[in-house]
């Protein structure tokens, strides 16, 4: 099995993040991807976050009759802090035998790992595949990682792949690049904008449903 973990607040889920995740499954050739949104995330505050009911609720709406896409609450059922490290570990565990795990990130995100719990082990756990895009510096490892850490992974160009010492690898691929943003939704929600198209219509209906984001 290869499996791609998208992981992300969700708040709300978009076209961005569908697209996102059809294109890397097709360009790492993977079986599922599975939406895993954070309960806690550790960067944001909890209350500037809507309810976690509410987010798992549109992300199954969104991906709902695509097979090859699926959910996660495994970060809901544990407490505390949600930290990806824990969320993958979760994964080898359960399926140890049969999974190749790719870790799917955002090029803003994975420029800020080193900010992460454990991210030295996490690196080492698993493949990690960053989303990159126009508007953003495509780096070289040796700027976003320090030093002795980025001297671990070897640049094959013929495949164009950065390979680590545990025989896992970080990938660098272009996605469609779709100018939208959570944040961005929920500002034209409270202004009381059109989000039509920005995201699948039940999620829209959702939102508006339970009048989310309008205060």
């Amino acid at each position: 099995m290869r499996w791609g973990l998208l992981g992300g607040t969700f708040d709300p889920i978009h076209f961005g993040h569908l697209r996102g995740g059809e294109e890397m499954m097709g360009i790492l050739n993977l079986n599922r991807i599975i939406f895993v949104p954070s309960s806690r995330p550790p960067h944001k505050l909890e209350a500037q976050i809507t309810s976690f009911h509410h987010r798992e609720q549109m992300i199954k709406l969104a991906i709902e009759g695509n097979f090859n896409f699926s959910y996660s609450e495994v970060e809901n059922l544990r407490a505390g802090k949600s930290y990806s490290v824990e969320t993958v570990e979760y994964f080898l565990s359960k399926y140890i035998k049969d999974l190749e795990l790719y870790f799917i990130v955002g090029q803003d995100a994975f420029q800020a790992i080193t900010t992460w719990k454990n991210w030295e082990k996490l690196l080492m756990m698993c493949n990690f595949a960053v989303m990159t895009r126009p508007g953003y510096k495509n780096m070289n490892l040796n700027e976003i990682l320090p030093q002795d850490i980025a001297a671990q992974f070897q640049y094959d160009k013929t495949i164009d792949v950065y390979k680590g010492p545990t025989g896992y690898a970080i990938y660098f691929r272009h996605v469609s690049f779709l100018d939208i943003s959570s944040s961005r939704i929920r500002e034209m929600v409270k202004a009381n904008k059109s989000i039509r198209y920005l995201m699948p219509d039940a999620v829209r209906q959702y939102i508006f449903k339970n009048s989310l984001y309008q205060m």
